[in-house]
């Protein structure tokens, strides 16, 4: 009974958007309902606590809506001042094969943004950015997610290993680059195949099938190769920070060049996965490739500034601090917010100074910011539902009946009964927490002592099965109920977070399975 109601979180989700299709805010509301209902009436959490976890769901909604915002003023910024038309000539020169540009785009260029920003920004700036190159908005919102995923287990230069492990017993820096190299070793096996799972979602649902994918296969082995092989050395040589940065680097010099000279790739152009209005722009753009592109490099450079460099650090996370601290008086309950920090921030900066730089007036950020926060309204709603289901269930630890939190009941009635297959359902429980709480770090901070503890009970290599969690809870950023509400946010499809879902479901679960055996076949050579 109790693991039911633990469950409600995920069953509730799952039934309302997947198997009953219902839009978001419907759905979401519904299931936020149910889960609060059972905390109050079942896991005996008091009143106070409860509300206090809704405000802290209200206030994060506030953080990732600055984010959204800062994606979606960007690109219409962009589209504006006839940007977006230089942009999608250069993808052209490259090469105008739509499966090629997935790669480049949403799989290499989003890598590059998850290890400057994470926090789900790079399917909210790699999403919109598809739809500009003439993606259906399904598309590229299927396809955004999933490609947000193997660059996701180091997140924001290593947020998910340095604070997702931190309390692991021993965690220092020579573990994290212990625990890095171990993932990237296991993720050789799984994450190499991500590029070619990209090309059969992209031709099974956009297209003729299997045989569109079959003649990308080659190429896509040799980008998957390069990316996880890049990821190793990166992490054995310079630890766990810059592992998704370094990777996606190299790895886009690869795929370009590889692209130009067409190596290993098919002769025909497919272009299936276009939507019907677009038109390829034909008359020559007079901006150059490096100002067109410059709102983006600028964006990349300012979010690693503002990681890596101390002072800037320190003034960016200080100066404007909007965190809510002990929210009601409940003691933990906290959401944090600092503004300058802020991805979202960030955004909405290089959308200012792109007019100013593309030398266009400034209306074209008033149209720009007016376009965004028209498409944000509902949006708003559905991430209040999540974000307060969300926060319920991972405060539930809060209560009368001194029961564990919803989550880690469900990590330990899994363990106790499936300890001995765990190297395989262990990806999955780093799949649950991103799906939940949709942040790879928290899914990893929650469930990594039950990893640990799990694996040293029952004889397994302890730093394989956390790597496993950690490739799990980067798969899982395919499902996040919010993440995926951000990304049809943002190409213009509010209402259809239930479609989106189904066609990342079967990618994520095929991810998790890879982990597993990649996984086991590390324990056996070990």
């Amino acid at each position: 009974m109790l693991l039911l109601v633990a469950l409600s979180a995920i069953i509730a989700p799952f039934l309302f958007l997947v198997l009953l299709r219902m839009p978001a805010a419907k759905g979401m509301a519904l299931s936020s309902a149910i889960v609060i209902l059972l905390a109050l009436t079942v896991w005996g959490m008091e009143g106070q606590v409860v509300l206090s976890s809704v405000f802290q769901g209200i206030h994060k909604t506030l953080t990732i809506l600055w984010i959204l915002f800062g994606a979606l003023v960007l690109l219409n910024t962009l589209r504006n001042t006839g940007a977006v038309v230089r942009i999608n000539q250069g993808f052209q020169s490259i090469s105008g094969d739509m499966r090629v540009q997935v790669i480049v785009v949403a799989f290499l260029f989003g890598a590059l943004i998850e290890g400057a920003a994470g926090f789900g920004t790079p399917a909210m700036v790699t999403g919109p950015l598809l739809v500009a190159l003439g993606f259906h908005p399904i598309a590229a919102a299927t396809i955004a997610l999933v490609a947000d995923s193997t660059s996701v287990m180091f997140g924001a230069v290593g947020t998910p290993v340095a604070v997702g492990l931190s309390n692991i017993p021993g965690a220092d820096t020579p573990f994290y680059q212990d625990i890095a190299v171990a993932v990237t070793s296991v993720d050789l096996l799984a994450g190499t195949f991500i590029p070619f799972i990209l090309m059969v979602i992209l031709t099974v649902f956009f297209g003729n099938g299997l045989k569109d994918a079959w003649p990308m296969l080659p190429w896509t082995m040799l980008i998957g190769i390069v990316y996880t092989g890049s990821a190793f050395v990166a992490a054995s040589l310079f630890g766990h920070e810059f592992v998704s940065i370094l990777a996606a680097l190299f790895t886009l010099i690869i795929a370009t060049l590889t692209a130009k000279k067409g190596f290993l790739l098919p002769k025909t152009e497919w272009k299936q996965a276009m939507r019907k209005d677009f038109t390829i722009a034909t008359e020559k753009s007079n901006m150059g490739i490096v100002t067109a592109w410059s709102p983006y490099i600028m964006v990349v450079l300012l979010l690693l500034l503002t990681r890596i460099v101390p002072p800037l650090k320190e003034f960016t996370t200080k100066a404007i601090d909007l965190t809510w601290r002990n929210i009601l008086g409940v003691e933990g309950v906290t959401s944090s917010w600092e503004f300058l920090y802020s991805p979202g921030t960030i955004l909405t900066l290089a959308a200012i100074l792109a007019f100013l730089f593309q030398r266009k007036s400034h209306q074209t950020f008033v149209k720009a910011s007016k376009e965004s926060l028209s498409t944000m309204k509902m949006t708003a709603i559905s991430l209040i539902a999540t974000l307060s289901m969300v926060q319920v269930f991972v405060n539930s630890g809060l209560n009368l009946n001194d029961l564990l939190s919803m989550p880690q009941f469900i990590a330990e009635s899994f363990a106790s009964s499936l300890g001995s297959v765990w190297i395989f359902v262990a990806p999955f429980l780093g799949e649950l927490g991103s799906f939940i709480t949709g942040s790879a770090t928290v899914s990893t901070l929650t469930f990594s002592p039950i990893q640990y503890n799990v694996a040293n009970s029952v004889g397994l290599e302890a730093n394989i099965v956390l790597a496993v969690q950690l490739i799990g809870a980067a798969a899982g950023n395919m499902i996040c109920v919010h993440n995926v509400v951000a990304a049809s946010a943002v190409v213009g499809l509010s209402g259809k977070e239930g479609e989106i879902i189904r066609k990342t479901l079967g990618p994520a679960i095929l991810y998790g399975l890879l982990a597993g055996i990649a996984g086991f076949i590390f324990l056996n050579l070990l």
